[in-house]
């Protein structure tokens, strides 16, 4: 009975450390693709609250592909809406695979999950709702083969 206590205990000690909260971490999301076919349409919205107009921040891109996905890379654009209305447009390219074919990104099985940072130390203005609006600028109609498409926002390091 003690070493199954005991055995429990250091389990939940092992996963309270492996979870531990991101103090980084200001804001993350995805967005999932259905059936991983991204139309070329298809925008891909997030409402981001922003309190904070003094800190630093990074914003990464989080890109969930299948393996099957049929090219080393992924280009976006992206914009960016102020509270106020003002937007940033940018076009983005994320390399997903080396040219050897091997990913990039980590996971298990079929899908591998890349993060690349979009914007370093960047200071957003004005405080209330962003919208980050991403869509695909591939040359395909519909792109197969990416799964999810997420933003972060983290806390920028001094010195970054």
């Amino acid at each position: 009975m003690n070493r199954n206590i005991l055995l429990f205990l250091f389990f939940t000690l092992v996963v309270a450390l492996f979870s531990s909260c991101d103090e980084n971490r200001i804001f993350e999301a995805y967005k999932t693709i259905p059936d991983a076919k991204w139309n070329k349409d298809s925008l891909l919205v997030f409402n981001v609250p922003v309190t904070d107009t003094i800190q630093s921040q990074n914003l990464l891109i989080n890109v969930r592909n299948t393996t099957s996905y049929g090219y080393s890379n992924l280009w976006l654009f992206i914009e960016i809406v102020q509270p106020g209305g003002r937007a940033v447009k940018d076009t983005f390219e994320i390399t997903l695979a080396k040219p050897s074919g091997k990913w990039l990104g980590e996971g298990f099985g079929g899908i591998k999950t890349r993060q690349v940072m979009y914007r370093r130390n960047i200071n957003l203005p004005e405080s209330g709702d962003y919208k980050v609006i991403i869509q695909h600028g591939m040359r395909e109609k519909v792109l197969e083969g990416i799964h999810d498409i997420g933003i972060r926002i983290e806390k920028a390091s001094p010195g970054n």
